[in-house]
Order: C-alpha cells, then structure tokens, then sequence
C-alpha cells in the first residue's frame, strides 16, 4: 500500500512541478514540416526556423495542414487551454481564439507565444523573485501547452498500466498482459540499479521514485518519437522538466543524506591546509550532479529530434526529391536508433539517481572512508 501511494505522489509531484516550469519557459510554438513557405522573392528554405520549431512548445497541439486551390493554408489543431492570471483577474479561454492573429482579452499568439496587446509584459520566474518584474504589472502565463498537455496523457497512461497491473497482481502472482512485458523492466531497475547503488538494506524506501522516474522518462521520449498525435512532444528535450526531475533528485539526496555523507563534504579526509580549496569543491559537487542529469537527458533527446529534422531538410534545402531516396532511409535508420536511446537515456539517468542517493546514504568505515571515495568518484566518472 505504502509503495502505490508514493508512487502516487511522485507521479502528482512530476505533474505538478513540471507544468509550473514549463509555465515559465517561454514557448516558440510548434508548426508543421509542411508549413515550408516560400515567399514572394523565392525566400530560401529556413532550416533552422523549421527545426527550432519542431522542438519547442506550442499552445496548441497541430495535426495537419492543407491547401485549397487558391494556396491559402488552412491549419489543424487541437486547441489547448489558455489560463491567463493579471491585474485585472483570471482568464481562460481556448487557444483557437488568439490564433491566427486574432484577439481575445487583449491577448494574441505571436510566433507561437501568447503575448499582451495592451503591452504588458509576461512574467518570468526568475524577473519576478528578483524584483525586476512588479506583480501587479505583468500577466502570468499559466497555460495548458503541448508538453504539459503530453505530460498529463503519458502519466495517466502510467497509471492505467500499472493500476491495471497491481489488480492483477492481487489475483495472481502470474504476470498477465503488460506485466509480462514489464516485470522483467521492473526486476532489472531492483536487482541492477537500486540494490548495488543504495544497498539491499535501504533500496526499498527509493524504489518508487526510481521507477516512477524511470517509466516516465522512457514513456516520454517513446511518445517523442511517434509524429502524429497524442506523440510528437519533446517533452524530455525541454530544459524545464529535466530540471524538475534533477531537482527532485537533488532534493532526495539531500534529505536522505546521514552525518558521513555531510562530513565528507564540509569535513574532507585531507590536510586541514587543503580546506579552503576541498571544501568549496565538495560543495559545488552537489548542484554539479543534478545539473549533470539535468543536461545529459535534455541535450541528447534534443540532439537526437535535431538529427532528424536535419536529415529531412536536405530535400528542401536542395530542392531534389530524388534526394529523398537517402535521406528517407537514413531518416528512419537514426529513429530505429532512437528508440535504443529512449531506453537508454531512461537508465542513464535512474542509475546516477540511484548513484547519488547511495552514496548519501551509505555508512562509511571511518578507517577506509578514503579509499570508498575515491572508488565511488571513478564509478561517477565511469557512468
């Protein structure tokens, strides 16, 4: 019972965060590969507009776009919840009425981004904490986007499989339908990640978020990598959850933390001359991991959209449909190699979680405390 509730309660606090910081992070909006126009002049394929485009958030969720016989473009979407917070209340309205150059509330889409037409500036988290931003003087964008949207449909999808796979569990021991197909995902992540990290003792209270993490990620860029919808989001190419998830990781690790893992860090086996220098190190070291995890899952899930997008655009920036003939294949060869990556980033960034936790919670000998360091360093640079 304990571990469905946190698990729960991991699942929530992704949701909850997550949409907080993507409600920050300023969106560039999504438009389809099709929407390639070249204007009066014969203006030249952008390929980086179109790539940048592709990765970043959309307030609404694009589907398809077609042309009628005069050329005119006609776009279809799914519209997303607009919620608007500003000096003069709360607005809610759907993103299909400030699309397109329409006005509501004295507010519109421009370049994907809702902005103010009466000239008020949107607020930023940061501009806001600092004080360079008044709140009474700024609208805050808490919108529904594409990614948060993606985020909500992938958790409850989380939630029908391993609900659905808990009541199975209660009739029998015998996996059934997905379980089959996740048990042996759900064993290797105990018996290969939490158990030689954290140790048989201690691995059971971290479990639930190791998974929860886990699933998460791998679910997410999976769904990534589908063009159409409910996939297609770069959920975990936004700089914004991966952070989310570093932080919670960091933020594990920290009040999990027993007195040796506090000691090394601000009492380091080394000459008391070595202090001033090891001390700050140690300290640094702390935010370095999660940035690391944070940066490793975004940029390679990005990197990997990037690649593709960018083989894609060579038929348009050549102007030679007989080059489709190599990019086409090679297109679909590096997602194949995709869907090793999900999987792969997925680990990459349980395992240092588990990493991390591990050694904050370890009992050290004091006699060979030393030694323990020095080999947990080279497995962190190893992983």
């Amino acid at each position: 019972m304990n571990r469905k509730v946190s698990s729960l309660f991991f699942a929530f606090l992704f949701v909850f965060m997550s949409g907080f910081a993507a409600a920050q992070h300023e969106t560039e909006g999504e438009k389809s590969a099709e929407k390639v126009e070249h204007a009066e002049g014969d203006k030249p394929f952008n390929a980086t507009k179109m790539i940048m485009e592709h990765i970043s958030d959309s307030n609404e969720w694009h589907l398809w776009t077609t042309k009628d016989e005069n050329g005119e473009e006609h776009h279809t979407s799914i519209p997303l919840p607009i919620i608007i917070k500003d000096n003069s209340g709360w607005h809610t309205f759907l993103s299909k009425d400030i699309a397109h150059g329409h006005e509501h509330d004295g507010y519109t889409l421009h370049e994907g981004q809702v902005v103010s037409t009466k000239g008020i500036e949107k607020a930023t988290l940061f501009a806001v904490i600092s004080g360079k931003q008044k709140a009474s003087d700024v609208f805050f964008d808490m919108s529904i986007t594409k990614n948060t949207a993606s985020m909500f449909l992938s958790v409850i999808f989380m939630l029908v499989i391993f609900l659905g796979m808990a009541k199975n569990y209660k009739k029998s021991q015998l996996p059934k339908g997905a379980g089959k197909l996740l048990e042996p995902v759900i064993v290797f992540i105990r018996d290969e990640v939490a158990i030689p990290n954290i140790g048989s003792v201690k691995y059971k209270r971290y479990m639930p978020y190791l998974l929860t993490a886990f699933f998460f990620i791998w679910f997410n860029n999976l769904f990534g990598l589908i063009p159409f919808f409910p996939g297609g989001a770069n959920l975990t190419g936004n700089i914004a959850i991966t952070s989310v998830l570093a932080i919670i990781t960091l933020l594990i690790t920290l009040f999990s933390a027993n007195k040796d893992y506090w000691k090394h860090i601000f009492m380091p086996p080394v000459p008391l001359l070595l202090y001033p220098i090891m001390v700050p190190i140690e300290i640094i070291g702390i935010f370095t991991k999660p940035f690391a995890l944070m940066m490793r899952l975004f940029a390679n899930i990005t990197a990997g959209h990037i690649m593709i997008l960018a083989i894609i655009s060579l038929i348009f920036i050549f102007k030679s449909p007989f080059l489709g003939f190599a990019s086409v294949p090679l297109a679909l060869f590096v997602s194949v190699l995709e869907l090793l990556v999900a999987a792969l980033q997925a680990y990459i960034f349980t395992v240092l979680s588990a990493l991390f936790i591990g050694i904050a919670v370890a009992e050290h000998d004091h006699d060979h405390a030393h030694n323990d360091d020095d080999s947990v360093g080279h497995d962190t640079m190893v992983a």
